[in-house]
């Protein structure tokens, strides 16, 4: 025990550095706050569907929840139903058992409604493209507001395809 306590103190403290501070994020995420403000009254609820992903996404999804991306200190939040939701986030191409849920999902949620595919998947179906099996990208199925693009997005780009899509609300 001594031997293993004695090599702890000689090595000493092994893990990596912390990241340095993004200046460009910061700003981004005061523009958004701003945004979720005026047109949100405060809070942006997002309803996420899967429709058929292979769960890249989603991981890229759970990691705006964590502490370094912080999504719900800028006042966004996931809800378990579309009728709370003023946006949907939907990853994976559309399969076809999923097309008629998605439907239902997108006419439950209230007016004004924005929808975000997300992305290679969602925004043009993918490898898997259209089959006997998917209907493809999202867009084939409901009306997108804003596509994010990569397999899978980062956080980042998923948090810039939020931006943008309620930068253009607004317009």
């Amino acid at each position: 025990m001594f031997q293993l306590l004695k090599q702890i103190v000689k090595t000493g403290i092994k893990t990596e550095a912390w990241p340095d501070a993004d200046e460009a994020l910061r700003v981004a995420a005061q523009r958004l706050q701003s945004g979720i403000l005026e047109n949100f009254a405060g809070a942006l609820t997002i309803r996420h569907v899967d429709a058929g992903s292979c769960n890249g996404c989603e991981l890229e999804i759970n990691a705006l929840n964590n502490p370094y991306y912080n999504l719900e200190g800028l006042g966004i939040k996931f809800v378990a139903s579309p009728r709370h939701a003023d946006m949907l986030l939907v990853t994976g191409p559309v399969s076809r058992h999923m097309e008629t849920a998605l439907r239902r999902t997108y006419d439950a949620t209230p007016e004004p409604k924005l929808v975000v595919a997300t992305g290679d998947c969602g925004c043009t179906g993918g490898i898997f493209g259209e089959s006997y099996a998917s209907c493809g990208k999202v867009s084939n199925v409901i009306p997108v507001d804003v596509a994010v693009p990569g397999c899978p997005p980062t956080p980042v780009a998923i948090m810039q395809g939020i931006l943008t899509a309620i930068s253009s609300k607004k317009a």
